[in-house]
């Protein structure tokens, strides 16, 4: 029988349907695979900012991806937000066990609104637990900045710090530059073997870019379990993360920052 391409996302939960597993979800459906779930963390939040964060104890962390991957085939998997030693650990054991073919890493540390999403002690053992078996990682400028220790400021300090992540174990890194001063955009797409690329687009205006983060890394990873090389799958997440800001950047959800128009063109569930 046929099936679904299937796209499991491992992340934290957001209330207010912005980010996290919610856009995840909506993501993975817009593009017409089908989304699976893991929840790392609760939190309360809304557009003007997180409010408390809960996280999922390890042991129901460690049975949820049990249950999905003994009975689901997983064509991609989509880390989020990660803000406990033990889930780290635990995601790394269940990714060496049922090897999924393919893993994006979205290092979730700061939300849109500026609080920090993760503890101090995690961010050493991402480097050992989920940055090498990812086969890439989408960290975008403040995170790059905590990765490396030092301030970015330009295309080629980008360039140079996607480097040292590789230098350090990663397999791919994907530098987002939406942060960088200017009209322009520009993100760095680095993998083992190959030259970097640099993806430059244009800066849309918009109160409403709650989300991006999870959104396009979740993009990435359907377009992969869709069957496109990565390079492909990148520039395609990127095009379909620009319409999707374009859509709603006209529309008032809540009195912060809204989310992204996921759903501008939706695709049927395609199937394998």
């Amino acid at each position: 029988m046929k099936r679904y391409p299937t796209v499991l996302t491992i992340a934290g939960s957001d209330s207010s349907g912005g980010a996290g597993i919610q856009a995840d979800l909506k993501t993975i459906a817009a593009l017409g695979a089908y989304g699976a779930s893991a929840l790392t963390a609760l939190t309360a939040q809304n557009t003007q900012g997180v409010r408390a964060i809960h996280a999922v104890p390890p042991d129901f962390l460690r049975q949820q991806l049990e249950a999905i991957f003994d009975d689901l085939r997983v064509d991609a998997v989509k880390i989020g937000m990660i803000n406990t030693v033990e889930a780290a650990q635990i995601i790394a054991a269940i990714l060496d066990r049922y090897q999924p073919p393919f893993v994006v890493f979205d290092p979730v540390m700061v939300a849109t609104s500026g609080a920090k999403l993760i503890e101090d002690t995690t961010i050493a053992t991402l480097w050992e637990t989920l940055f090498p078996r990812a086969d890439l990682i989408t960290p975008n400028l403040d995170e790059a900045q905590i990765l490396v220790g030092r301030s970015l400021g330009s295309v080629e300090d980008m360039q140079a710090a996607a480097g040292e992540m590789m230098a350090r174990g990663c397999r791919g890194v994907l530098l987002k530059g939406g942060h960088l001063a200017g009209d322009k955009l520009y993100d760095i797409l680095a993998l083992a073997g190959e030259a970097s690329q640099v993806f430059q687009s244009e800066h849309i205006a918009s109160p409403n870019l709650h989300g991006t983060g999870c959104t396009l890394s979740s993009a990435i990873a359907t377009f992969v379990a869709l069957g496109e090389p990565l390079p492909q799958a990148v520039a395609h997440a990127k095009e379909y993360i620009s319409a999707a800001i374009s859509a709603g950047r006209e529309v008032k959800t809540g009195h912060g920052h809204g989310p992204l128009n996921h759903s501008f063109q939706p695709k049927p569930m395609q199937l394998k």
